[in-house]
């Protein structure tokens, strides 16, 4: 169990970003504006991410 835990974190870490540009890049040859939409709503996801990191480090000092 160790050992597949160790080789399934940098899996992930690896394949969901080449994931997520794939699926922005097949949104884009779809229709363009789902593109952007897609890629707001990653913003914003990333952003809450962000806030919610610096609110827990700020609170744990």
């Amino acid at each position: 169990m160790r050992v597949a835990m160790r080789l399934a974190r940098p899996l992930l870490l690896v394949t969901t970003p080449i994931g997520v540009f794939a699926g922005l890049r097949e949104a884009w040859r779809f229709h363009w504006w789902l593109a952007v939409l897609m890629g707001l709503l990653l913003a914003v996801v990333g952003a809450f991410l962000g806030y919610t990191l610096r609110r827990i480090r700020r609170e744990s000092a």
